[in-house]
């Protein structure tokens, strides 16, 4: 991999033949169509950015934690617009209301990732997003998302982006339904 950083332990790389580099999210336990979803994420004590930050005193940074409940969200929205309109949105996060971030998440502590759909519209969707250790809340924010903000309009492209999508909740997701 010439120019390019290794991938960073726990991250997971879906076996579709694309790298993905950057799912923050181990597993989704619930998903509720138009409601909510619940997963989780563990940041193993190893991964690099342990060492910078913080020296002595690892820490999660807050931008992986929001990142997170995003890609969560994201796969709500997403599965939710499916079984709804019939089309994977591609959903992109716009902006954040309300971040707060309560306390410090160390390595190896699990992270339950909480989203709430609040609305969905044609073209964006906002959720309400928490993360949770040990049944405290460690960040919560207002997440608003916009779809297809470069539109595929190209087929191919199109199916390629929703069989992705879909191999990745179903490795996520236990309960992914078979009839999907």
């Amino acid at each position: 991999m010439v120019g390019r950083d290794p991938p960073i332990a726990g991250l997971v790389c879906i076996g579709t033949g694309a790298e993905m580099r950057w799912l923050l999210v181990d597993r989704i336990d619930a998903l509720i169509a138009g409601e909510s979803a619940q997963g989780a994420k563990t940041w193993p004590a190893e991964s690099p950015f342990f060492e910078d930050h913080f020296p002595r005193f690892p820490v999660v940074p807050g931008v992986l934690l929001l990142e997170a409940l995003a890609q969560l969200a994201g796969k709500l929205i997403g599965y939710t617009v499916r079984t709804e309109r019939g089309d994977w949105p591609f959903p992109i996060l716009s902006m954040m209301n309300g971040v707060k971030f309560r306390k410090f998440v160390r390595p190896d502590q699990e992270v339950i990732l909480q989203t709430k759909l609040l609305s969905v519209r044609e073209e964006m969707a906002v959720v309400q997003s928490r993360a949770r250790c040990g049944g405290r809340t460690v960040a919560q924010a207002e997440q608003i998302f916009v779809f297809n903000a470069v539109p595929l309009e190209n087929a191919d492209d199109r199916e390629t982006v929703e069989r992705l999508e879909r191999a990745q909740l179903k490795q996520l997701w236990a309960d992914y339904p078979e009839d999907e």
